[in-house]
């Protein structure tokens, strides 16, 4: 079982491992940002054989989804020889549900001079495992592992890997796959009780400086809530080697009740 099947040339059909988490008949929407970067790279292959690589990942989620049949449409915005930027957007029943852009560049050998003052976290192995279906139900959160070291409410570093293919049959980049998990770190470190106070998140934004491990992608996460209803949640993005990339998320704080 994967997370999506293939239904038609740009149609998928959700399986039950997409769901949850604040809803359980509807998509945890970190398997479609996945499956939008596949499409994304899947439509570049098909028109460009020289390499562009995607450096930038931003969604806005315009809307829930339920576990049901998506589609996803992709053009170019901005063609280029080195630098490109696409768009998809994926629909429901003629809905508008998630529309991304991806910046792809070219790649060069920058070995000499790569560095970053970004601080690791420790690794997968020396991360306690931790049970994130006690907080948040569905598939989605089944289908993954989850280890964790939370300083505080709302501050940890954790590491989240999945055996569940992305697309059924389908070879999935290391890119994508981690698309896939990218919007797991809101809910890993939580504020508050979900129950009390709802915080879910209307956009999602990654940068990627280094190529992503294909099994573990790491988390070093703050969740900031303000006072008028809007909050923020920040991630240094890790592979076990080190930090390769960040990204945020801006959410809707609704206190419950």
């Amino acid at each position: 079982m994967a997370y999506f099947e293939r239904t038609g040339p740009t149609s998928f059909c959700a399986t039950e491992h997409v769901s949850g988490a604040w809803e359980v008949s509807e998509q945890h929407i970190a398997p479609s940002l996945g499956l939008i970067a596949h499409c994304i790279e899947r439509d570049r292959d098909a028109r460009r054989n020289d390499g562009l690589v995607i450096g930038r990942l931003s969604y806005d989620i315009l809307g829930t989804v339920p576990v049901a049949d998506v589609e996803v449409e992709t053009r170019v915005l901005r063609p280029g020889r080195t630098i490109e930027l696409a768009e998809a957007t994926m629909t429901h029943a003629g809905r508008a549900i998630v529309v991304a852009r991806a910046w792809l560049m070219a790649t060069r050998d920058t070995s000499s001079v790569a560095a970053s003052p970004l601080p690791g976290i420790p690794g997968p192995d020396q991360t306690p495992v931790w049970p994130a279906s006690e907080v948040w139900p569905g598939g989605f959160i089944e289908s993954v592992e989850v280890r964790r070291a939370q300083d505080e409410p709302g501050r940890a570093h954790f590491w989240v890997r999945t055996g569940l293919p992305l697309v059924d049959g389908e070879e999935v980049s290391p890119l994508a796959r981690v698309a896939g998990l990218l919007d797991i770190s809101n809910g890993m470190t939580v504020r508050h009780d979900p129950r009390q106070v709802a915080f879910p998140n209307v956009d999602l934004t990654a940068h990627f400086f280094a190529d992503p491990d294909p099994d573990w992608i790491g988390f070093d996460t703050s969740v900031s809530f303000g006072a008028s209803g809007i909050g923020v949640t920040t991630s240094v993005l890790h592979a076990p080697a080190g930090p390769i990339g960040v990204s945020s998320q801006f959410l809707t704080v609704r206190p419950l009740g």
